[in-house]
């Protein structure tokens, strides 16, 4: 079953975008791990960044904080990031868009 994790992340100020340059920075290993979407976006909150993510399973989200390359990217987040964090998560049910 489909797992998603949608939250928000508030960064130091005007440290924003760097952080999105982060977040897109494209990780094949995402998909290797189970990752189905990845988006990455901005509003008009300022110093917040949105991230939605859908996984294969709630086991592939947790085992995927483990990856070397998932683990280097926090590393590299975590001085942005200003602590102010928001956002649910869920197993998903399904959708009208598929079978």
């Amino acid at each position: 079953m489909p797992f998603v994790n949608a939250g928000t992340l508030g960064t130091e100020p005007g440290r924003r975008e760097e952080l999105v340059g982060i977040l897109v920075r494209r990780n094949d290993a995402l998909r290797e791990l189970g990752c189905q979407l990845y988006e990455v976006g901005t509003n008009d909150t300022p110093d917040t960044v949105f991230v939605v993510e859908v996984w294969r399973d709630a086991e592939a989200h947790r085992t995927s904080l483990e990856h070397p390359d998932v683990r280097a990217a926090i590393a590299e987040a975590r001085p942005l990031l200003n602590g102010e964090f928001g956002g649910f998560r869920f197993d998903v049910a399904g959708s009208p868009l598929r079978d």
